[in-house]
């Protein structure tokens, strides 16, 4: 089996906060488990170095957009390594390999007939004395009626042309701009309506969001769309007397899944078209806001380009709400990842943006839900587990793991969540997959309880080497099951214990000693609820 995983590219125009990493975890879950089953697996992403947000940034700060992008590009990279997001190529959309990779599906796009020529209307700013970006273009979204920018509503999901907007605004000086005309390249969307409706009729991959709302743009009719735009930054139109225009971003950025699976192939020496095939199983993992770009632009522009690796699986999540409040950059109610995973466990992020995961439905991060699901689940019921059996291991059997048989209704509980939660991960239901394990975890706690080790030590040790064994042996394949998920603390137990190397298949255990165990998660004092919430109500003032 080949996998290929891609995760949405975010705009390196300012820090990351929570709701990136609720939307992007789950490619990282699918990587870590497909490669754990031993398949061909290739995960890529990286950051969006052209777009229109980077070039509004460096305008306010008077830097080149380079600068910009470079320090949070950096940033990215670093906060995704901390989360322990196993990317094989994580790049950027500034790469000389990139830049040549989509003028040359363009060119391809152009001979093909997918692309063309025509005059058009553009929204232009005299103050500024320059044809305006679409993100450049604020006003009043003419479908809902709610405030939006130039490229999408982000109130009603529209997709929208700046020019259609009422009562614009120039995002850079404040005043009106005018429409003139200018010659630019579409491409042609509408003649690909049957092609599309039929590749979503016979798509079963897709969250329900994403079927939702595709049907909707399909009812609606697509319309061509502007494939160049007069940009400041971005990858020049490979057309002679054109070059000054860019090729537009909606084009450019999704084809930076093609052009990773091209850099990372480049420089492993291996074949990136084995990732491009019919036959792959492709995974794109991204936000309800990126929907239509993954459902119709993406196969749109595959089929213009003759390829028929058309995406298999849409994993669009919902929103991430906080503290029952929208996300706002732009009023600072947000939870920066780079100051979170300075103060905080990598797993605890993991598994709480895991089984509060808005897969289905906007979800809510909340101080106070974080930190008492990091005590009494992550520390109460795993850590607890992990620590009172291997301390009892290390305290009263010499660190030497006791020889006996298993409880055979506990082995075949966990040596079955591997096929349940295998299931589960393929199909995109990740937060059931974790609260399956827990399910486990939560039952070997109870047995360890009942069958109360610390006396059959001394009234029946051999029922007590069969109770300690059978939770030996559950630890190893808990941690198994949780790689994907928690890999930080899976590792710590993987080292502890002397196992060379995951998989998805039930493990055994061997004779092992045990010696030096550590908590596997410290408690957060419930005080830093509050402090939390301070901090964050401070910022945001």
């Amino acid at each position: 089996m080949t996998v290929f995983i891609g995760g949405a590219w975010p705009y390196a125009n300012g820090s990351l906060h929570l709701g990136h990493i609720a939307s992007l975890l789950s490619g990282d879950i699918l990587a870590r488990y497909y490669r754990m089953k031993g398949e061909k697996v290739l995960y890529v992403s990286g950051s969006d170095c052209n777009g229109t947000p980077i070039a509004i940034r460096a305008k306010q700060e008077g830097v080149a957009p380079k600068e910009i992008a470079d320090r949070y590009h950096q940033e990215f990279y670093k906060c995704f390594s901390k989360l322990g997001f196993s990317y094989d190529c994580y790049t950027r959309t500034d790469t000389p390999n990139h830049h040549h990779v989509v003028q040359r599906i363009f060119n391809e796009l152009i001979q093909n007939g997918w692309i063309y020529k025509k005059e058009t209307e553009q929204a232009y700013c005299y103050t500024c004395e320059q044809f305006l970006p679409d993100r450049y273009v604020e006003g009043i979204c003419p479908h809902c009626g709610q405030e939006a920018r130039g490229d999408q509503c982000e109130e009603c999901s529209a997709i929208l042309d700046p020019v259609d907007l009422l009562e614009k605004t120039c995002k850079v000086c404040g005043d009106h701009p005018t429409v003139r005309e200018t010659d630019h390249f579409y491409f042609a969307l509408s003649q690909l309506q049957e092609q599309i409706e039929k590749y979503v009729k016979e798509s079963t991959g897709w969250r329900d969001n994403a079927v939702q709302l595709t049907k909707r743009y399909l009812r609606e009719g697509l319309q061509d769309r502007a494939a160049s735009r007069d940009l400041p930054i971005g990858v020049p139109v490979p057309v002679k007397s054109y070059e000054e225009k860019k090729v537009y971003v909606w084009i450019e950025a999704v084809v930076g899944y093609y052009s990773a699976s091209v850099e990372w192939g480049t420089k492993h020496g291996k074949s990136y078209e084995t990732f491009w095939k019919k036959d792959v199983t492709s995974y794109y993992v991204h936000g309800k806001d990126n929907i239509p770009f993954h459902t119709i632009i993406w196969p749109a522009l595959l089929v213009g380009m003759n390829s028929d690796a058309l995406p298999t699986h849409i994993v669009s999540n919902e929103y991430l709400t906080l503290e029952k409040k929208k996300l706002s950059t732009s009023k600072n109610w947000a939870v920066w990842v780079p100051d979170m995973i300075e103060r905080y466990d990598p797993d605890s992020i993991r598994y709480f943006l895991t089984i509060n995961a808005p897969e289905n439905r906007d979800t809510d991060f909340s101080w106070r839900e974080f930190i008492l699901s990091h005590n009494g689940e992550l520390l109460g019921a795993y850590g607890n587990l992990v620590n009172r059996t291997l301390k009892f291991v290390e305290k009263y059997y010499e660190g030497f793991l006791p020889n006996g048989e298993l409880d055979l209704s506990i082995s075949q509980l966990v040596s079955t969540l591997y096929q349940t939660v295998g299931e589960r991960i393929e199909k995109t239901a990740f937060k059931r997959s974790l609260e399956e394990i827990f399910q486990g975890i939560r039952a070997v706690n109870k047995y360890f309880d009942e069958q109360k080790p610390w006396l059959q030590r001394q009234e029946d040790p051999q029922a007590g080497y069969k109770t300690i064994r059978t939770c030996v042996y559950s630890i190893v394949n808990f941690a198994q099951l949780l790689a994907p998920f928690l890999p930080f603390s899976s590792t710590k137990i993987q080292t502890l214990l002397g196992i060379e190397e995951w998989q998805w298949l039930p493990i055994s255990i061997s004779e092992t000693t045990i010696q030096g165990v550590e908590p596997l998660f410290e408690r957060i004092d419930v005080k830093e609820i509050e402090e939390e919430l301070d901090r964050l109500a401070k910022q945001s003032l």
